[in-house]
């Protein structure tokens, strides 16, 4: 079996930031799914559960509102070991394409006064948001953008060396 894209990254080198995850062609129109990585895996903590699904409603709410980008964007959500989330856009982008977004996104959330959507009629889990930390997050990682702008490493996936059999098999060591 092939090992999915995401899987192929060297989590013990990537570094906050935003990556090309993969690049799929849905008949004639590309699809592109991008890496948003708000913290370093195996290293920070993980992401609060709590903060992650307020920054997932705030910031999905921002990506659908945008008067430049609300047509482009498919999906906004959190990866399951809560170190970032997937943006899923039309197109095929560069991640330095996205990055005003992304740091406008992130940016937003100091504002917000309410986490939208949190009602027992819209969301699945309305008790479970923590806006103060959902806005911590969003300040450390806007800050981290704007420090390493233009920095190859906060665009570029590390991608994993993978030992290959003597029959041809690649190893995976997961």
């Amino acid at each position: 079996m092939d090992l999915i894209p995401s899987f192929s990254v060297d989590h013990t080198k990537i570094v906050p930031g935003i990556f090309t995850s993969r690049v799929d062609i849905l008949g004639e129109f590309y699809v592109t799914t991008y890496d948003v990585r708000v913290t370093r895996p195996n290293i920070e903590p993980a992401v609060d559960v709590a903060a992650m699904h307020s920054l997932e409603h705030i910031i999905a709410t921002f990506l659908r509102n945008d008067p430049d980008w609300k047509d482009e964007i498919i999906y906004w959500g959190p990866m399951g070991c809560l170190t970032g989330f997937y943006l899923i856009l039309k197109g095929n982008r560069k991640p330095e394409e996205i990055y005003d977004l992304l740091l406008r996104a992130f940016r937003s959330v100091e504002n917000s006064e309410e986490v939208p959507g949190t009602s027992p009629e819209n969301c699945g889990n309305y008790l479970m948001h923590n806006l103060e930390m959902a806005k911590w997050y969003a300040r450390r990682f806007a800050a981290y953008l704007t420090e390493n702008e233009g920095k190859a490493e906060i665009f570029n996936y590390p991608k994993s060396e993978r030992l290959v059999t003597e029959d041809g098999r690649q190893f995976f060591d997961s």
